[in-house]
Formats: C-alpha cells, structure tokens, sequence
C-alpha cells in the first residue's frame, strides 16, 4: 500500500508539473507564437501605450522563454514581486498572478469566492450521489419494471435539460411563486438558515444534472455485475441477497463512479458557471464570467490553474480510494 501511494503521489507531482507548463503555454507562449500582444491582452484593449509598456515589464515579456517560465513557477510555490512602470508589487505565495485592473493579486481573489463554489459542489455531489446510485441500483435490480422506466425517463430528462433551464424553472416556481425559499444568498457566517435557504436550489438543480448521469452509469455497470460469475457463485452459496448486493456487486460499481466523481467534483471546484449566474452566487464561476467581461486575463489564469489543481487533487484522492476498495489495484 506505501509502494501504491509513493507512486500515485510522485504521478500526481510531475501532473502538477506539466499542468503548470500547459497553463503557461496557453496563456504567454501560444498567443506570443500568434502575433498577439500578451501585454495588451492583460490591461485591455483600450489602454494607453504607457501602461501596456508597464505591464510588458512588470510581467517580464521582454525576458527569454525559460526565464519567463522560472518566474511563474516561483510565483505559484514561493510569490513573486513585479516591477516596471514605475513602481513595485509583491505578490506573495501562492501567486497566481495580478490583475492591473483591479490592483489585487488574484489568490486573494480567489479564496474570498473558493468557499462559495466549494459548498455549492460538495452539497450537490452528496446529492446526486446518494440519489443517482441509489436510483440506478432500484433500477437494476428492478430490470423493466415501471419503476426502471420512470426512472431512466427521469435521468434522460436531467440529463437532457441544461442548468440554466431547470434552475430559472425551480425559481420561478419555488422561490417567486409559492415563496416557499428565499434563493437571496447570505454568507455562512452571517447566517446559516439563510445560508443554507439560499443553496437548497442550486444544489438540487447542480444534482439533477449528475445524479441523472450516475443513475444511468450505475444502472449499466450493476447490470453488467449481476451477470459475473462470482455473483452467481456467491447467491449459490446461499447468501443473503443484501449481502451479494451491498458487499459484492455494489464494491465493483464503484469504480467507475469513484472515476465520475474525482473528475466532476474537481471540475465544479473550479467552478460552477452556469450555476453561479443562474442563482446569482458569488462563486468561482461568477469571477470567471467578470473576467471575461473585464478582459481581465490574470483571474482566468488564476481559475484555470485552480481548476486543474482541484481535478488532479481530486483524482489523486479517487486513485488512494481504488486501493481501499479493490485490492487488486495496490497489488498490481
């Protein structure tokens, strides 16, 4: 299990390597590679030459390549201090950059939203997980009954009907007009009632999209699980129903739902954007959106690297979780 784990964290850390190389060749190289002023794309389209000159040598663009990439590395692990134009700005660590917009570095930024996405996803994925599997495994085991149908009529709905669609839907029925939840939303540390009234629909509304997913995917792989010969073998035996269910099949039906969940959750960290401006919360994915509407390029690189440490950190997790519940994975 030591040897597994060394292994997958040595992975993850050359992953991280290479996430930070991509991120940087997206956002300075490529656009350098295509006849695009990088300086102007951080300041905007209407700025003076002056203060493009200032951002051209506070981010160091005139520097070589392998420069240029030291320094943003050393920002991400060690911060970063930017200079030109005048005058001088620490960025401490982790520095994923500044915004010569706004005046701020990006981390802070950044955290201020973080909680607001990270409850939005964790509260949505406890929902469709345990109603996605739970309605996949009923259907499995209940192969062409009405429930089976209602409930793959159900899934392929959510699956088919976009968030922007279902989440104006559940506010306009529920919160304007049966006035049954006040969608308003309200800091946890201001109020937990009126945090908690003001998640209640995205997350069901973020659920119903994956849980109609999960259901489908469960339903396929318990299918396909009942058929094993070890399942025949273990009901030959004489064991309880439950247990073949719960103890046997269920251990390999989550595999692949374990490999849905460590690239969804990570990907909803990083923001949730559709969900965000539907219900209007001030998350990740609202700081994207402003950015794009700002041309203010350093937050998108700031979401684009946390959204990619939150995929592979998600993933390491789900990789640790294959060892507890298959064997064979750490023994391989």
């Amino acid at each position: 299990m030591l040897a597994y784990l060394i292994r997958r964290l040595f992975a993850a850390a050359v992953m991280l390597v290479v996430i930070i190389l991509v991120v940087f060749s997206i956002f300075f190289l490529v656009p350098k590679w295509a006849g695009v002023d990088i300086a102007s794309s951080f300041v905007g389209k209407q700025a003076d030459p002056a203060a493009v000159e200032g951002v051209r040598q506070k981010l160091g663009l005139g520097d070589p390549i392998y420069v240029q990439v030291w320094e943003f590395f050393k920002g991400i692990f060690a911060g970063r201090t930017y200079s030109g134009g005048g005058d001088t700005i620490h960025c401490s660590a982790p520095c994923f950059g500044y915004s010569f917009r706004s005046e701020q570095a990006i981390w802070p930024v950044l955290t201020d939203r973080f909680p607001v996405t990270l409850g939005l996803a964790l509260g949505a994925a406890v929902l469709w997980l345990v109603f996605g599997v739970a309605a996949g495994v009923l259907s499995a085991l209940r192969r062409g009954t009405i429930w089976d149908r209602s409930a793959m009529v159900v899934a392929l709905s959510g699956v088919s009907l976009p968030i922007y669609f279902t989440g104006m839907l559940s506010l306009a029925i529920f919160a304007y007009g049966l006035n049954w939840i006040d969608a308003s939303y309200v800091p946890l540390e201001d109020s937990f009632g009126g945090w908690l009234g003001g998640m209640i629909l995205p997350w069901i509304t973020l659920a119903f999209l994956y849980a109609a997913m999960y259901a489908r995917i469960t339903r396929a792989t318990m299918l396909e699980i009942l058929g094993e010969d070890y399942i025949r073998t273990a009901r030959a035996k004489g064991l309880k129903e439950q247990t073949v269910i719960g103890k046997h099949a269920m251990r390999s039906t989550m595999t692949p739902i374990l490999t849905m969940l460590g690239m969804d959750l990570g990907a909803l960290i990083g923001g949730a954007i559709l969900t965000e401006s539907t219900f209007n919360l001030p998350g990740l994915g609202r700081a994207v959106l402003d950015a794009i509407r700002n041309q203010d390029l350093p937050v998108i690189v700031g979401v684009t690297l946390i959204t990619s440490l939150a995929v592979l950190f998600a993933n390491l997790v789900v990789d640790i979780l294959y060892a507890v519940i298959d064997p064979r994975v750490r023994l391989a």
